[in-house]
C-alpha cells in the first residue's frame, strides 16, 4: 500500500484512523480503504439472506453496492456510527435484488421504472430528514402526484405481499412492517448471538484488549500503557482482532 500525505506527516492508509478518512473519502485509495474496512460487515448481512436462490457470492456483491452507497451517503458530522447508517441501506439493496429478480405479477413498465425512482428518493431522504419519508415528501422530491407515489408502493406491495397487520402508520410513513424490514428486536439478539460466540474464540489475551476497549471504552493509548506497549501495537492488535472476528461471524456454519 502506497503511503499517503496527511497532517501529521507520511502514513499509511491503512493505518490511518476512520474519523480521518471520511473528509477524503473522493480519493480512490481512501474509498477502497473504508470499503476494506466494513466489507466482514456487509458480508455478515449478505449472509442473513443466503438461500437455494442465490449464492452467497452474489450477496456479498449485492450487499457491497449498499456499502458503497453508504460510504457515498454517508455524514460523521451527524455522530451516527457508520454500521448502524449502512445497515439500512445494505439491507435495502439485498432487498431489492430479490424483489427485482422475483415479480409475483406483470407490471406497467412506467410503474416499474417509478418504483425504482422512489427506492433511490426514498434512501436520499431518509438521510436528509432523519426519519422516513412520507408519500408527499417522496411526491414532492419526485416531482409527481402523491397517487404517483401510492400507485409505486402498492405496486410494491403486489409484487411481494407483506403479512397482515403490515401497513402504513397514522402520519402515513412508511412503517418497517410495510417495507418488510428484518425485525430490530431479533438481529438484534442474532447479533449479540454470534458476536458472544465468536468473542469466546479469541484467546485470553484479545478478550482482554476487547474488555478494555469497547466495554470499559478506554482509548488505545490507555491500553497501551496498560499492557506495557505502544498505541500503534494496540491499533494492530484491535485490527487484528475485530478481523478474527468478522471471519469467525462470516464463516458458513451449515449447510
Amino acid at each position: 500500500m502506497q503511503p499517503t500525505k496527511s497532517l501529521g506527516g507520511t502514513v499509511s492508509i491503512g493505518l490511518s484512523k476512520e474519523i480521518d478518512l471520511w473528509p477524503r473519502r473522493d480519493e480512490p485509495a481512501v474509498r477502497a480503504e473504508l470499503a476494506n474496512r466494513f466489507l466482514a460487515f456487509a458480508k455478515s448481512i449478505a449472509v442473513r439472506y443466503r438461500g437455494k436462490a442465490e449464492t452467497l457470492d452474489d450477496l456479498v456483491q449485492v450487499a457491497s453496492v449498499g456499502l458503497m452507497n453508504a460510504i457515498e451517503r454517508f455524514d460523521p458530522d451527524k455522530g451516527i456510527p457508520f454500521v448502524a447508517f449502512a445497515s439500512p441501506t445494505i439491507h435495502g439493496e439485498l432487498k431489492r435484488h430479490f424483489r427485482d429478480r422475483v415479480s409475483t405479477m406483470k407490471i406497467p413498465r412506467s410503474v416499474y421504472d417509478r418504483i425504482g425512482q422512489m427506492d433511490s428518493v426514498v434512501a436520499d431522504l431518509r438521510t436528509a430528514l432523519s426519519h422516513e419519508p412520507t408519500s408527499d415528501e417522496i411526491a414532492a422530491a419526485m416531482s409527481c402526484s402523491t397517487d404517483d407515489v401510492l400507485e409505486a408502493r402498492e405496486a410494491t406491495q403486489t409484487r411481494n405481499p407483506i403479512g397482515f397487520g403490515s401497513g402504513a402508520d397514522d402520519d402515513d410513513r412508511m412503517t418497517e412492517d410495510h417495507l418488510g424490514t428484518v425485525d430490530a428486536a431479533y438481529e438484534k439478539s442474532e447479533d449479540r448471538i454470534v458476536a458472544a460466540e465468536a468473542f469466546e474464540e479469541l484467546d485470553p489475551d484479545s478478550r482482554e484488549i476487547v474488555i478494555m476497549r469497547f466495554r470499559d471504552e478506554m482509548t488505545q493509548n490507555e491500553i497501551a500503557d496498560r499492557l506495557g506497549c505502544s498505541q500503534m501495537q494496540v491499533s494492530r492488535k484491535i485490527r487484528a482482532i475485530l478481523e478474527r472476528m468478522s471471519q469467525a461471524v462470516t464463516s458458513p456454519t451449515g449447510p
